[in-house]
């Protein structure tokens, strides 16, 4: 093999590992934690990542707080997530909250964790747009089911609180205020948060 030839095969190989890459295998140089995988036999999409702001996107961060590592704060008003980490640390993610007349906060724990979970609207929603009576009886789980890959159920002192931290198909809503009160996040960023938490963390919204 010729120095010509070398340096060829090489560059294929780089570049093939880069296609590997990006569709979700093993962390590297040219990983993509937002790239398209299949999960829990699902296709879960990319996300066009280029097109949400930066500081929505998953990072670990500097973070003071009085909460245990293993804990949750939702910041509600900065639409950022935090998932406290020892040594003040914390990976924050980008959300998408409540609108105006469905914002809440106060303290509650990770009840029940669920891999694409089925999706049942309340009464009240259901009253608020008849069109999903279909779905009374629940939806099935899949791309776009509202509540994505991962859901998080939110209980407190009265029990279930109604609230989830859940994934979502609409990417454009993540910074903004447009659910019922949910707090939703990229579906790999709910993936990534699902494999860190645990059942009966402390979730803190403010």
């Amino acid at each position: 093999m010729n120095f010509r030839t070398a340096l060829t095969a090489i560059a294929l190989s780089v570049s093939l590992a880069g296609c590997v890459g990006v569709g979700g295998g093993a962390p590297g140089l040219f990983d993509n934690p937002y790239g398209a995988r299949r999960d829990g036999g699902y296709a879960l999409p990319a996300i066009p990542i280029e097109k949400i702001d930066k500081k929505w996107r998953r990072q670990t961060v500097d973070y003071v707080t009085k909460e245990a590592p293993g804990s949750i704060v939702v910041d509600t008003g900065a639409r950022h997530l935090y998932f406290v980490m020892p040594g003040g640390k914390a990976v924050r993610y980008g959300i998408g909250v409540g609108r105006e007349g469905f914002t809440w906060k106060g303290r509650a724990r990770i009840a029940i964790k669920r891999e694409w979970p089925m999706w049942t609207p309340p009464p009240a929603m259901i009253q608020r747009k008849p069109e999903l009576a279909k779905w009374a009886g629940g939806m099935p789980p899949g791309i776009d089911n509202p509540l994505g890959a991962r859901a998080l159920y939110l209980f407190n002192k009265g029990g279930d609180s109604g609230y989830r931290l859940h994934g979502t198909p609409e990417w454009r809503s993540i910074g903004k205020a447009m659910s019922s009160g949910c707090i939703r996040m990229l579906n790999q960023d709910v993936i990534d948060l699902y494999n860190r938490a645990e059942v009966g963390a402390k979730v803190v919204v403010l």
